[in-house]
């Protein structure tokens, strides 16, 4: 493991989420660099410490999205908890958290309270539907994000029902999009001393990230359907049986065309009218895929895949996730599948950011805390709170 500091060496992160948004957002965060401390209740912590999958009672989950924080543990429910709160936020350059739109608030502890203690501080909060508008108080998830904004009207096949992504991809977008905002106050802060809220809905994100189907509706008022794995606005661009799984093939302008046609000894395919350009091969999109299923069975996914490769036109095999975690690519070259030592549960392989910098390499840096963990360190060293004072606060349950 590389032992560099990091870009965001000295950034003081307190961390309030829990789940999966806001940690993940926490965990790029904390791979760049950054000092992230996991603040959490003192009775159970982060509810995702419940969620499987499980390794000797251990969550897999909370390893993966909690890795390279720091751990304490703070009852923002009681007084004597929010004023230490509020002395850790004039610590600290970051806030994120996660909770329903309100509840900071309600707590005392909102955007415009605490800029009064720290007017540097910078807050990010991601929610289901952000922190305005006449739904902002309502609860939201990832599948309701992933149902709002669009994407699981299309996402499936036609005649079939709306389907989620099979990965929570609203969760992910909106802890993306949150720590893009942040990294861009950050950047401001620096010109103005100020510091900013980020305010950050998952049904935002994934409505974003919709883009060319969305433009689809806006140009012709054409609802977009659900079409499979195929591509509005080019083809072949799609999936296709080979003899032993599923292949990719990207063929997307006239030129990746023609070395498909050449690959699948069928050069006539060229001239032919239905699929002279574009425009064609997209309205005969049926044709064209059983012509290229019927080449594509004849051989298995390693083997199509070489051959367009090899050849300059764009395919790949459809990883399972078997293969994934050992892709020499993914795994190898890129890092993304590394281990770290976590307590209780001992080597485990986890999912790295995908961020790759040149001279601070971004990579996990600790396992994720236990529950409390690292409250000795941290309130001593950031408040000066002696061991008496942390035990006597353990023991009134603020921390």
């Amino acid at each position: 493991m590389n032992e560099n500091k990091g870009l965001l060496e000295g950034i003081v992160v307190l961390d309030l989420t829990r789940v999966l948004a806001g940690p993940y957002c926490g965990t790029l965060i904390a791979d760049m660099g950054a000092t992230v401390i996991k603040v959490e209740n003192p009775t159970g912590g982060d509810d995702s410490r419940s969620m499987g999958p499980f390794i000797n009672g251990n969550s897999v989950y909370y390893a993966n999205f909690n890795r390279s924080k720091l751990g304490c543990t703070l009852n923002l429910k009681t007084s004597e908890g929010k004023e230490i709160f509020k002395e850790l936020v004039k610590k600290a350059d970051i806030i994120i958290e996660n909770y329903r739109p309100g509840t900071m608030e309600k707590l005392g502890l909102g955007y415009d309270e605490l800029k009064k203690e720290n007017p540097a501080i910078i807050y990010g909060a991601v929610s289901g539907f952000g922190h305005t508008g006449p739904l902002s108080k309502r609860a939201g998830y990832d599948i309701i994000g992933q149902a709002m904004g669009g994407l699981m009207s299309t996402t499936g096949w036609p005649g079939g029902p709306a389907t989620r992504s099979g990965t929570p991809l609203g969760d992910v977008l909106g802890g993306l999009n949150l720590a893009i905002g942040i990294l861009a106050a950050l950047v401001n802060r620096e010109k103005t001393g100020l510091g900013e809220k980020v305010d950050v809905a998952l049904v935002d994100s994934v409505a974003s990230a919709m883009e060319n189907i969305t433009m689809i509706y806006q140009a012709t008022g054409r609802i977009p359907q659900r079409i499979g794995n195929r591509y509005e606005s080019t083809y072949p661009y799609d999936s296709f049986p080979a003899n032993d799984g599923d292949v990719i093939i990207a063929a997307g302008n006239n030129k990746l065309f023609s070395i498909l046609c050449e690959i699948m000894e069928q050069p006539e395919l060229k001239n032919d009218s239905r699929f002279l350009d574009v425009k064609s091969r997209v309205a005969n999109h049926d044709d064209l895929f059983e012509i290229v299923s019927t080449w594509t069975k004849k051989y298995s996914v390693e083997e199509i895949d070489k051959k367009l490769n090899d050849a300059g036109c764009p395919a790949s095999i459809v990883n399972t996730i078997d293969r994934l975690v050992v892709d020499r690519q993914i795994a190898g070259a890129r890092e993304m599948f590394p281990e770290i030592e976590q307590p209780g549960i001992g080597k485990l392989q986890i999912t790295a950011c995908p961020q790759k910098l040149t001279r601070t390499k971004s990579y996990p840096r600790k396992a994720a805390p236990l529950l409390g963990e690292d409250n000795i360190d941290i309130y001593g060293k950031l408040l000066g709170f002696d061991e008496n004072k942390i035990k006597e606060l353990k023991e009134k349950g603020i921390i």
